[in-house]
C-alpha cells in the first residue's frame, strides 16, 4: 500500500473512533498515533528488507516527536488506532491485529524470563485501556477489552473483558463472570513456591551427579 492510501486510512480510523476529532487535517497534523504507526509502517518495511539500521533511525526519531516506541520489527495490522499515545511501548516480537485500540502508557512487553517471542499478540478489535502492561508472549482474543491499568500476564480468551493486577476475566460473550475473590491467587507467592521447586530441583541434579 503506498504512503498516501497508508495515511489516509490511519486518518480514518482515528476519526471513526475517537469522538473529539473534528476533521481529517486535524487528525493528519495533530495526532501522534497516526504519526506514530505511518513512521513504524516504513522502519517495518526497511527492517524486513535487512536495512535495520535506517529502521531503528526512523522509530528512534518517531519515538522522541510522538512519546510512543514501537520496534521496528512489531507486526502492526491495519486501522490500528493509538490514542493520545504517551507513554505508549510496542516490543520487538509483538503483533497487533487489525482494528486494535490503544491508550497512552500502554506496554506490550516482555517478562525477561522468555526467549525467541517474548511479546503478546493482540487479536482483531482488541481495546487495551490507559496504563495497562500486557506482559509475556500470549495471546488477546479477538474483540476483547484489557481494563485501565490492568496487568495481563497470562493469555485472555476472544470476547472477555478483563481487569485488575493481575487481570483476570470479569465478563465472557458479554456475560458477567462469577469471580471468587476470597481465593485470588498472589502471584509473588506463586513465584516463590516455583524458585522453591527449581531449587529443589537442582539440589537433587547435583546430590546425584
Amino acid at each position: 500500500m503506498g504512503i498516501i492510501k497508508t495515511i489516509k486510512k490511519e486518518c480514518v480510523a482515528a476519526m471513526e473512533r475517537d469522538p473529539a476529532a473534528t476533521s481529517f487535517w486535524q487528525v493528519f497534523w495533530f495526532y501522534p498515533g497516526v504519526r506514530a504507526i505511518v513512521a513504524h509502517r516504513k522502519a517495518h518495511k526497511l527492517y524486513k528488507a535487512g536495512k535495520t539500521f535506517r529502521a531503528h533511525k526512523i522509530a528512534a526519531r518517531a519515538r522522541r516527536k510522538t512519546g510512543i516506541e514501537i520496534h521496528p520489527a512489531a507486526v502492526i495490522g491495519e486501522c490500528v488506532f493509538i490514542d493520545h499515545g504517551t507513554g505508549v511501548v510496542i516490543g520487538e516480537t509483538a503483533v497487533v491485529g487489525d482494528g486494535c485500540t490503544i491508550y497512552q502508557g500502554v506496554t506490550l512487553g516482555g517478562t525477561g524470563k522468555d526467549v525467541g517471542k517474548r511479546h503478546p499478540t493482540l487479536g482483531n478489535n482488541v481495546l487495551v485501556g490507559a496504563g495497562a502492561k500486557v506482559l509475556g508472549p500470549f495471546t488477546i482474543g479477538d474483540n476483547s477489552k484489557v481494563a485501565a491499568n490492568a496487568v495481563v500476564l497470562t493469555e485472555i480468551p476472544p470476547n472477555s473483558t478483563c481487569v485488575g493486577v493481575p487481570a483476570r476475566v470479569v465478563k465472557m460473550d458479554n456475560m458477567k463472570v462469577d469471580f471468587d475473590h476470597a481465593n485470588v491467587p498472589d502471584p509473588i507467592s506463586q513465584e516463590i513456591c516455583r524458585l522453591c521447586q527449581e531449587i529443589e530441583k537442582l539440589k537433587q541434579e547435583i546430590k546425584n551427579k
